[in-house]
């Protein structure tokens, strides 16, 4: 594996004696796990390490289908599911820099 040349920015403290991140991601940092295993918790607690937007995936999910991920599966099953994880990750990964928890089974791809 290849080293990446590039240095991570820092972020200058505001004021004297003021805790600031020494370092400032230029992407999206994406949490991925199992289901349970903490993701929204640790996410939230990095994105405010970070000073950055936190946003989790199932919960941007239920907003836009207006239904929770059980009844989502219920009413229209898991293709439908996956279809729309799959293009609100999309539309989450387009935004400017944030921490990201994704749902369990987001990153489970057809083989």
């Amino acid at each position: 594996m290849q080293k990446s040349a590039a240095k991570p920015q820092t972020r200058q403290k505001a004021e004297a004696g003021a805790a600031a991140p020494d370092f400032v991601p230029n992407r999206t940092i994406v949490l991925v796990g199992l289901m349970g295993a903490g993701k929204t918790n640790i996410g939230r607690r990095l994105a405010a390490r970070l000073n950055l937007p936190f946003y989790d995936s199932d919960s941007e999910i239920e907003a836009a289908a207006g239904e929770t991920i059980e009844e989502i599966f219920r009413n229209r099953g898991e293709a439908v599911f996956r279809d729309g994880e799959r293009r609100v990750i999309a539309r989450l990964l387009a935004q400017p820099t944030h921490v990201l928890a994704t749902g369990g089974g987001a990153f489970m791809g057809r083989c």
